[in-house]
């Protein structure tokens, strides 16, 4: 599959394998394991694709994004926390390559806090 997508959409398609847990009605379905998404990502990333992240496990360098040329660590992620940001100006403080995507100068700092949401406000 992740051939696939590089040769046919592109190498920046931004790919996400996350984990199952199980909940509610599907408890008898045992959850993903962290190693199979480890190794799903390390195909992906050797069939080109750039930008590839676990997610739903704790693996901060799976939730992180390296910069393809010179393999900086651009954003590091854990969990919902930011623990680096070396871009600037969307591209890498190191070496300059132009990152795919919109960043903002800085980091958010939203973190892991949770926001109220009143569903009746889309209705």
């Amino acid at each position: 599959m992740t051939g696939w997508i590089a040769h046919t959409i592109g190498c920046d398609v931004p790919i996400h394998f996350t984990a199952f847990h199980p909940d509610w009605k599907m408890l008898d379905t045992p959850p993903t394991p962290s190693a199979t998404l480890t190794r799903a990502r390390s195909i992906a990333l050797r069939n080109g694709l750039r930008y590839v992240y676990t997610g739903n496990v704790h693996d901060e360098a799976g939730g992180s994004t390296s910069c393809p040329a010179c393999g900086v660590l651009l954003v590091g992620r854990d969990w919902y926390d930011i623990t680096a940001w070396n871009l600037h100006k969307g591209a890498c403080s190191a070496c300059g390559t132009k990152i795919a995507g919109v960043f903002e100068d800085r980091p958010g700092d939203w973190g892991r806090r949770r926001r109220p949401l009143s569903i009746a406000t889309f209705a």
